[in-house]
């Protein structure tokens, strides 16, 4: 059975898509409005009830969907890359990215579905539970939208000049470390004027997507999944994620699932690379 095209799987079967995020968020909802329990994974890191069950659900749906299309999640055993270095194009999943957001109740937490080929994030479906909203994010379209009961408002990163003084940063509630505080520092000395804004998940990258900051950099571990789907919003919504030394992010080109360190922008078009001051040594 051939399973649909992207662009399909952009437009006739978004609903399915939707759908299928938001079933994985309400399962997540059950356990977050539950008195939980916490348990840990190898990493250390928390791990819920609601991480399993909204897999369960995202994939019976995706394969119901989409049979032919094999998928990397967090919650499964990773395939070889022998295996998986051979596909062109995938499933990434994360059921529920910022875990310690869930444990915390603030909220910030997200469900994360993207489709890679040929190792960059094309579409991108991100559910963010409590807020009952999904974005959604089509790079080859350049089309990004975030829908909520109230409809659907189209997104589009902030467009800088070379001359703005002004900077919004957002930046982990969870994941911060003295390198990225004197990386921030050093942003700091070229923008006087620059703000800090807290956001947990994969919601740093969404809130790029929708113009209410103009950087995120990254000194530190993530996974693939962690930021696969929302740097599809992001992508389509006219921003960029680059590594370090300014290449760009790839995915499923290694062994490892981890990403190198990395700084998401809302505007592509701005020359960053040129602007920002070079990421600090490491300890």
């Amino acid at each position: 059975m051939n399973s649909p095209t992207t662009m399909a799987l952009a437009d006739e079967h978004n609903p399915t898509l939707m759908d299928i995020v938001r079933r994985a968020g309400e399962e997540i909802l059950q356990v977050y409005n539950s008195d939980f329990a916490v348990e840990t994974k190898q990493d250390e890191s928390p791990l819920t009830q609601a991480d399993l069950a909204a897999h369960a659900v995202i994939a019976e749906g995706l394969q119901r969907l989409a049979p032919d299309i094999p998928i990397i999640s967090e919650e499964s055993a990773l395939p070889d890359f022998g295996e998986r270095s051979r596909w062109t194009r995938y499933w990434l999943v994360d059921p529920l990215d910022g875990t310690k957001e869930f444990v915390n109740r603030n909220g910030e937490f997200t469900v994360n579905i993207a489709l890679i080929e040929n190792h960059t994030p094309v579409l991108g479906w991100v559910g963010v539970p409590v807020q009952e909203q999904v974005y959604f994010g089509n790079v080859p379209a350049g089309i990004a939208w975030v829908e909520n009961a109230q409809g659907r408002t189209s997104l589009q990163g902030k467009h800088r000049l070379e001359q703005d003084t002004e900077l919004t940063v957002v930046a982990s509630r969870n994941h911060g470390g003295a390198r990225l505080e004197r990386y921030l520092e050093m942003i700091g000395e070229q923008f006087p004027a620059m703000q800090r804004r807290p956001v947990g998940s994969s919601l740093k990258l969404c809130a790029l997507a929708a113009g209410e900051a103009d950087i995120y950099p990254r000194l530190g571990p993530t996974s693939e999944w962690d930021i696969g789907a929302a740097q599809a919003v992001l992508c389509a919504a006219g921003g960029r994620v680059f590594c370090g030394d300014g290449s760009a992010l790839t995915y499923n080109s290694k062994e490892s699932i981890l990403n190198p360190e990395f700084i998401a922008v809302a505007d592509a078009q701005f020359p960053w690379p040129q602007v920002l001051p070079p990421l600090p040594p490491q300890d």
